[in-house]
């Protein structure tokens, strides 16, 4: 293929379909010219196949590259933009580019966030496992963390409201206590998932409006109503007409990691930022939320 084609194939990204060859009209042969040797196709755009099998791949993968030692196949989008930007994703590594950047420099920004790009890789496909994991079979005997302890799913048969069983005498630090649900040994995975999770709901609107209670007076104000929330990363929120929301989800942590959540949220009801005041504000009542905070990152926490 002619360079200035193979550029200009590069520049703006596939190549169109090929359209039917014409037919020649004859001509008298002409001498023979010195073949122009094909330029070589970028390594970055040959297909990912064969044992250099991408380790970290986007479904939509166009192009691949060595970074870091790595081999990663990424999704390229081009348009009406002014700069390179790149995100690292669920499903792998996204870049959009201008529609005029040459890929070359496409490889080249790629190249110097490399060791940022490998690393968040790694991280979302660690992460990706873990969710894997912690996702919960909801039957008979299931287990998940309610405040600090282990409970298990027991399937009663008989009528009545879900209720909280009794811890036997010896239990130990990792204890299982029963959470005994009033349905039949043949309820289905969404029945018992539903009723688990209704009974977490109430137990979470109670547990948050004492736990209001309880720190409002400490940080001297006042909060007016409480909202459950189910946001897949926050946790919590304040409106400066006294509205607080708080994740239901919270309730799979220990009380102390709930109780700073609560603080949090209260203290934004003196300081509605995150300034060295609003800080100093939180640890007046939880001295050690640096760490309980570190704490919500925990990735044990069961997905819903």
């Amino acid at each position: 293929m002619h360079p200035l084609l193979r550029y200009t194939l590069d520049l703006f990204g596939a190549a169109p379909a090929p359209e039917p060859e014409p037919k020649l009209r004859e001509r008298k042969p002409s001498p023979k010219k010195a073949k122009v040797p094909k330029r070589p196709e970028s390594p970055a755009s040959v297909p990912v196949s064969g044992p250099d099998v991408a380790q970290f791949a986007h479904p939509q993968a166009s192009r691949h590259l060595q970074l870091e030692g790595v081999l990663v196949a990424y999704a390229l989008a081009r348009g009406q933009r002014r700069t390179i930007g790149m995100v690292v994703g669920p499903e792998g590594l996204s870049v959009r580019a201008p529609r005029w950047t040459p890929l070359h420099e496409i490889d080249a920004a790629l190249q110097e966030k490399a060791a940022w790009i490998v690393r968040k890789l790694q991280e979302t496909q660690v992460r990706r496992s873990q969710q894997i994991e912690r996702q919960i079979v909801w039957e008979h005997g299931a287990v998940f963390p309610f405040l600090g302890q282990t409970l298990c799913v027991q399937l009663a048969g008989s009528a009545g409201a879900v209720r909280l069983g009794d811890m036997p005498l010896d239990a130990g630090p990792g204890a299982v206590r029963p959470l005994v649900l009033p349905l039949p040994a043949t309820a289905s995975a969404t029945q018992i998932r539903a009723a688990v999770r209704a009974w977490l709901l109430q137990q979470a609107e109670h547990i948050f409006v004492q736990r209001l209670n309880h720190f409002a007076p400490r940080l001297q104000v006042r909060w007016k109503q409480l909202a459950l929330s189910n946001a897949a990363t926050r946790w919590g929120s304040a409106r400066s007409d006294g509205s607080i929301r708080l994740n239901w989800r919270l309730v799979h942590f220990e009380l102390p990691v709930l109780d700073y959540v609560v603080a949090h949220e209260l203290s934004h009801l003196r300081v509605m930022n995150h300034s060295p005041r609003f800080w100093d504000t939180v640890r007046s009542v939880v001295p050690d939320y640096p760490a309980l905070r570190a704490r919500l990152k925990d990735d044990s926490v069961p997905r819903w």
